[in-house]
Formats: C-alpha cells, sequence, structure tokens
C-alpha cells in the first residue's frame, strides 16, 4: 500500500432499511416503495448527516469528525443492488459540491481502502454494515484493533481512522453520531 496522504478516514453505515416485507418499508426518492431504499427513519439519518459533516452554523459536533473532502459509497451492482450508501451521502455531496466516487462495490473493499488512504485531506465511505470491519481491516493500523462484526441493530456510529505522521499509521476510533431518537452514546465492542 502506497504511503498514506487521507489525514481522516470515517466510515459510517448507510441509513436504516427496512427489516422484513412489513413495515416500515423502503421508500425511494421517488417515493415509491422499494425494498432496496432506506426506510423513512432512514432518509431522518441522512438529512442529519449533512449537518453532522457539514454544519451550517457553529463548529463539528464533535472534535473526532471532519467536513469531508471525498466522498466514497458502495456501487450499484448485479450482486448489490442496493443504493442505501449513495442515498446515504447524497445530501452532504450536494451540500459540499463534492461528487461520491462510487467506483467500488461490495468485495472490493480492499481497493476502496487503499482508494481512500491514497486520496487528500478527510474521506468519509458509506457501506454496508457486513463488509465494513473488511475496509477497517485493509486500513494500515498501529496497535489498535478494530471489531470484527458490525452489530444489524446500529445505525449510529462513525469508525473513525486518524493518521499518526510519525508512524505512517492510523489510529481507530468510534464517534456515536447521537442525532435521532434512539440513537446510543456507546460503541462497538
Amino acid at each position: 500500500m502506497a504511503s498514506p496522504i487521507a489525514h481522516k478516514i470515517m466510515i459510517v453505515r448507510h441509513a436504516e432499511k427496512p427489516t422484513g416485507d412489513d413495515a416500515p418499508y423502503g421508500v425511494n426518492v421517488k417515493g415509491e416503495q422499494d425494498v432496496e431504499a432506506l426506510t423513512v427513519f432512514g432518509w431522518q439519518r441522512v438529512g442529519a448527516l449533512a449537518v453532522l459533516f457539514a454544519p451550517s452554523r457553529g463548529p463539528l459536533q464533535s472534535a473526532g469528525l471532519a467536513t469531508p473532502d471525498c466522498l466514497f459509497a458502495a456501487a450499484v451492482a448485479k450482486h448489490a443492488k442496493s443504493e442505501r450508501p449513495l442515498d446515504t451521502i447524497t445530501p452532504l455531496a450536494h451540500k459540499l459540491g463534492l461528487a461520491i466516487c462510487d467506483t467500488y462495490t461490495k468485495g472490493q473493499e480492499k481497493a476502496l481502502a487503499e482508494a481512500a488512504v491514497a486520496s487528500k485531506g478527510s474521506v468519509l465511505i458509506a457501506w454496508q454494515h457486513e463488509d465494513i470491519p473488511m475496509i477497517a481491516d485493509a486500513i494500515p493500523l498501529g496497535k489498535d484493533t478494530v471489531p470484527q462484526k458490525w452489530p444489524d441493530d446500529r445505525f449510529d456510529l462513525v469508525w473513525v481512522f486518524d493518521l499518526d505522521a510519525a508512524s505512517g499509521k492510523y489510529r481507530f476510533s468510534q464517534v456515536p453520531q447521537l442525532l435521532l431518537k434512539g440513537d446510543r452514546n456507546s460503541v462497538i465492542e
């Protein structure tokens, strides 16, 4: 892996999704019911994330976060039809005037991590929770370890990787979003 350029890499799970065939249903950007889309509560998180990472007034809610310079989201593919990762950060992209890199899809987590590390400034990635630990494992870490499972019921965290310039390795931390009712002030063990 090339020498890191990104000084901060942040990863969020896509916002809330339907849990089955019953309500709450997924709703796409056209307002149509869609099993691959976010729930209404998920769309609320999407708006709140735009403010979390790019507040209109005042500082960021957490000193552990940064306004991203570069955005990545999982691409839609035959084996990964969900647009949830893209939908999760599209309003933030519009607010910041940034394009979302959706070159990588499920199964390309190592290549995604390499691209994120090689990006300039602060990076935000939106991805499927099952594969976030694989992204984290591909980021050059110091002595830190990351959880190897992202719980099915957690949509409310940011995994943060801060570059230690002296070692060229990243330090890992977790920042609770605390954006919506039910968000927890705890991290994944």
